[in-house]
């Protein structure tokens, strides 16, 4: 058995674990990097890039749909699924190419095969072991399903989804969180008649009622049918469709069912738990440094608990490196990571909720909400919706929440302002160009600091 020794080596090739690999490299580590499908991972092959590509395909649909509001004549003709597969594939292909040459240009020795963590700090794929002085656990995570609900068939998750070659006339969508939604709204923009099933409440549960609220109502609008405060109970199938069976007993017949239930951890089979890596259930355990309870293994991304996001594991594989390297990274606030739903409309937000500021500062908590009905630009695209400020008693904004199409582009500046700990009369005086859609932060942060504007009473 051969043994391959570098300064770092890394089980998965996901945004988590090529970040680390390149930003290590960059401060001069020798790196191996183990990913047993391709570089990029979930994200850029299964998840995030080809879900926002077709997307951007159904805002396209629905601009035809409406050209006429706007004085240009378009004609909508329907969906060529093949052509919008070939563009969305295209966009993968670019960005996997690109993402190779980095690697290439970093000098990352690149393992292709299936890892299994040994202990210690050592990996072994296909019988050859690789020993580094550190090692960082990425394997990402894994589409859910529930108990005794099977996937197979029409009853698929997100990665089947992507993959479609026909457009479903009827489709059940099970699960109301952000991969739910976005597809949902997809579909919607297909011309496919769509259910939502969330055992929760509300629609995107985890964001604050405010935006829940305001997608909610814009869904309406779309006809895209959501029932929430409902459970799941079964489904069969045939070669026909598939009948979907809820808690209220209502049957749903579609032709699909999409299970959208979250991301597991993709923990399991990689000898984590043999070598001794503590485990809660499925997720490993770190510190606020990212350490696990071995010495010197590490581990980012979905596997670790928190938020399952792309730019989550990218940031912690940076965040790591540079720890190895001696350079004390400022441990990363997980409450100002953003967060942006793509669906139209979109919501983005970064921060704590009016109930989770609630929870921590008490009910002196302010809030103001600006809807996006005076902002100019907002008008100009016909999108509706709103930005709401969450501010501690006496302090900071400490949450920002905003619902709207293309709002995800306005998060840049919205975790600058939490991350800065701002005051509203911090942010007021900045000035936002006109007509954008910034601006209507800027007014939100106006009327917070006491000058409201273009703001009705």
């Amino acid at each position: 058995m051969t043994d391959t020794s570098a300064d770092l080596v890394i089980l998965g090739g996901g945004s988590g674990g090529y970040a680390a690999a390149f930003r290590a490299a960059e401060l001069g580590l020798s790196v191996t990097l183990i990913e047993k499908d391709k570089l990029g991972g979930t994200c850029l092959h299964r998840g995030c890039i080809p879900t926002k590509a077709l997307l951007h395909a159904a805002e396209v649909a629905d601009e035809t749909r409406d050209a006429e509001a706007v004085g240009v004549k378009a004609v909508f003709e329907g969906i060529d699924i093949a052509g919008v597969n070939k563009y969305k594939d295209g966009i993968i292909a670019r960005l996997y190419k690109g993402l190779q040459g980095l690697a290439k240009a970093h000098k990352v020795n690149l393992v292709e095969g299936a890892g299994t963590f040994v202990g210690g700090t050592t990996v072994e794929v296909d019988g050859t072991r690789y020993t580094g002085k550190n090692v960082i656990l990425a394997t990402g995570s894994y589409s859910r399903t529930l108990p005794g609900l099977e996937l197979g068939g029409r009853i698929i998750a997100s990665e089947q989804a992507l993959t479609l070659d026909y457009v479903p006339k009827k489709v059940v969508v099970l699960g109301g969180g952000v991969i739910g939604v976005e597809f949902a709204s997809v579909w919607a923009s297909f011309g496919v008649d769509v259910t939502i099933v969330e055992a929760l409440p509300r629609l995107v549960p985890n964001e604050d009622e405010f935006a829940s609220k305001q997608l909610e109502r814009a869904f309406r609008r779309r006809k895209i049918a959501f029932k929430t405060g409902v459970k799941f109970t079964g489904a069969k199938q045939d070669d026909n469709g598939v009948s979907v069976s809820l808690e209220s007993g209502e049957t749903i017949e579609a032709d699909l069912l999409l299970v959208a239930v979250g991301r597991g951890p993709n923990s399991a089979g990689h000898g984590y738990e043999e070598a001794g890596v503590k485990i809660e259930r499925g997720f490993v355990l770190t510190d606020e440094r990212l350490r696990t309870n071995l010495p010197n293994v590490y581990a980012v991304g979905d596997i670790v608990p928190g938020l399952q996001l792309a730019h989550r594991g990218f940031q912690q594989g940076i965040f790591v490196a540079e720890e190895i390297a001696g350079l004390s990274p400022r441990v990363i606030d997980e409450s100002g990571i953003p967060r942006v739903t793509y669906s139209h409309p979109e919501v983005a937000s970064v921060g704590l909720t009016e109930s989770q500021a609630k929870d921590k500062y008490g009910s002196d908590v302010t809030t103001f909400t600006y809807d996006l009905g005076g902002n100019g630009k907002s008008q100009i695209l016909k999108t509706s919706g709103g930005v709401k400020l969450v501010k501690a008693p006496d302090g900071p904004v400490v949450g920002v929440h905003m619902v709207g199409d293309r709002v995800g582009e306005l998060i840049g500046e919205a975790q600058l302002i939490y991350s800065w700990e701002a005051f509203p009369e911090d942010v007021a005086p900045l000035i936002h160009a006109h007509p954008t859609q910034t601006e209507a932060l800027g007014e939100a942060f106006l009327a917070l600091a006491g000058k409201p504007l273009h703001v009705h009473s």
